[in-house]
């Protein structure tokens, strides 16, 4: 069975803990920065800014874990431990993965944020 794009377990936690109304909030805002992020990423692939690249890669991994997107966490983790130059070397599949993926997360949180 394939995982689901956002843990059920893990949201409800976080609603849980932070409030279903802050829940809302926060997924409002990751919908919002979470673009912002991505391009961050490509742009720093682009000119080669190792750092900014990583920690675009770490900012997406962690909101991504925070509600649940496992997947999502997991490619910008690896993303954020491998660096730059795997992802050059890959020519731009690693961010469009990544991206694909955050589209899932977004029509998820979206459907979630309305219930």
């Amino acid at each position: 069975m394939p995982q689901p794009v956002i843990d059920p377990a893990a949201f409800a936690q976080l609603q849980e803990t932070a409030g279903a109304e802050f829940v809302v909030e926060l997924v409002d805002t990751f919908l919002v920065e979470a673009p912002l992020m991505l391009a961050d990423l490509e742009s720093a692939l682009a000119v080669g800014d190792t750092d900014r690249f990583r920690r675009a890669a770490h900012s997406l991994k962690s909101n991504g874990n925070t509600f649940g997107a496992l997947t999502l966490g997991a490619l910008a983790r690896e993303l954020e431990l491998t660096g730059l130059e795997p992802a050059r070397r890959a020519g731009g599949a690693t961010l469009a993965a990544l991206a694909l993926e955050y589209a899932r997360v977004a029509a998820a949180l979206t459907e979630l944020r309305h219930a």
